[in-house]
């Protein structure tokens, strides 16, 4: 049984997303016929197409099946946001658990992540709209400038980015100018176009060999000898191991050793038609680079380059048609709020998908503890563009021989543990909630 709405799962429907407009059309074949490969993927999402295009430049055979068409889940849904941020754990707690030189090595490591996805995009000639320098961080409340300072403290002693506090008053000048207290530029990341990105990681996948096929859903899986056979609607692939790249929208049918491990969280965007340049210089706003805000429950935006103006939030816990109308009222009125200079600007795009959080709330490279043959990557917590790039290359890696799970980072090999009571998932989400509205309106 899925956690939300049946709808929020429904592969046959479009995306709605601004970013599918900026992509032609292009027709995936189906699994119509069985095949034999060496590894086959599930999941056409940056993880399991980072993986399918290393593995294909290896020289090994992968096949990859994909419920929908590649790129149509969250790898296709998100804000574009390449930058640092794949946990949910406090630096103090990274610290605490793993210590910390490992606590440095998974920082560095997100920062090798973004520099991969620049260097992929170079090397295969991807046109990804790359934009903005780093990423900022910005005071939604003056309380939470002393956080600000602690993580720019954090960010330049231990992994050593380049960090910049900026007070409330140069925030014009810095062309972010809104309701906000104070920002944290971090000079790590950048933002850019997730379905341009996708396709082309898809596109430089096929070119190596890859085989892909779309709306091809993994209805059951099974093991027969040292083989794996995966039952799509009229057809099969068999292989010798298996790469699970399917985050937000793993079913927990898909495998006994995956279910009840993640939990699914939505995140709904809104983006605007394109503003004029009185328009940006109406509200103060000439910075490309992505922001996010300080909130628990936070906001995030950037301008995009065609200058529309795209703004996101967590949120919605039914998924349903009724909530995702109510969504989109409340994300009009807050963009009103953030941004009164815009606040009668029309929304033209709004859509909405699922990120992945873990039990552990970090994210997970692992190999089924009973099947050695079987590697997932998973749980990004809302950063999956550059980390889930980095997770395909690395599985790409634990499969060729170039690396071993012993030489990963402690932090993200922890073992994919149940969610405790995992029926109530959906309601420790509800409650956290309800507790982080009233953490974010609370003035300390």
């Amino acid at each position: 049984m899925s956690l939300y709405d049946s709808i929020v799962y429904d592969r046959t429907l479009p995306i709605q997303s601004y970013w599918e407009t900026t992509i032609p059309p292009l027709r995936f074949e189906s699994l119509t016929r069985n095949q034999s490969c060496d590894v086959a993927i599930i999941g056409a999402g940056f993880t399991g197409l980072s993986a399918a295009l290393h593995l294909a430049r290896s020289g090994v055979e992968v096949a990859v099946l994909e419920a929908g068409v590649p790129g149509w889940g969250a790898s296709g849904r998100n804000g574009g946001f390449c930058c640092i941020g794949a946990t949910k754990l406090s630096n103090e707690t990274l610290v605490r658990r793993f210590g910390l030189p490992q606590t440095q090595r998974f920082f560095q490591e997100q920062q090798q992540a973004i520099e991969l996805v620049r260097r992929l995009a170079a090397e295969e000639q991807m046109e990804i709209d790359i934009q903005g320098d780093g990423c900022i961080q910005v005071a939604h409340h003056p309380s939470r400038w002393q956080a600000l300072e602690n993580e720019a403290e954090f960010l330049s002693a231990i992994p050593g980015y380049k960090c910049a506090l900026w007070p409330a008053v140069e925030l014009r000048d810095r062309g972010i100018s809104h309701s906000a207290y104070g920002a944290l530029h971090v000079s790590v990341g950048f933002g850019l176009n997730p379905a341009k990105y996708g396709r082309a990681l898809a596109l430089a996948a096929m070119r190596q060999g890859a085989k892909l096929y779309a709306h091809s859903p993994v209805q059951t899986w099974e093991k027969v000898g040292d083989q794996h056979v995966l039952h799509s609607p009229s057809s099969t692939v068999k292989a010798r191991s298996i790469v699970v790249a399917t985050n937000g929208y793993t079913e927990d049918s898909l495998h006994p050793n995956l279910r009840d491990r993640l939990l699914p969280v939505l995140s709904s965007i809104i983006t605007t038609r394109p503003l004029t340049e009185a328009e940006l210089a109406a509200q103060g706003w000439h910075c490309e680079t992505p922001v996010w805000d300080t909130r628990n429950l936070l906001f995030y935006y950037r301008l995009l380059n065609d200058r529309r103006f795209l703004l996101g939030a967590r949120g919605g816990t039914t998924g349903s048609l009724a909530e995702r109308d109510r969504r989109l009222r409340q994300m009009r009125d807050r963009f009103a709020q953030i941004f009164p200079g815009w606040k009668d600007i029309e929304i033209t795009h709004s859509w909405s998908g699922l990120a992945a959080l873990s039990a552990n709330l970090t994210p997970h490279i692992n190999q089924f503890p009973d099947d050695s043959s079987v590697f997932y990557g998973l749980a990004y917590h809302g950063n999956g563009v550059a980390m889930g790039t980095w997770t395909g290359r690395t599985i790409a890696h634990l499969i060729t021989g170039k690396t071993t799970i012993d030489r990963l980072c402690p932090i993200v090999t922890q073992p994919l543990k149940q969610f405790p009571l995992a029926n109530l998932r959906l309601w420790y989400l509800r409650s956290s909630y309800l507790a982080y509205q009233v953490q974010d309106a609370l003035p300390w």
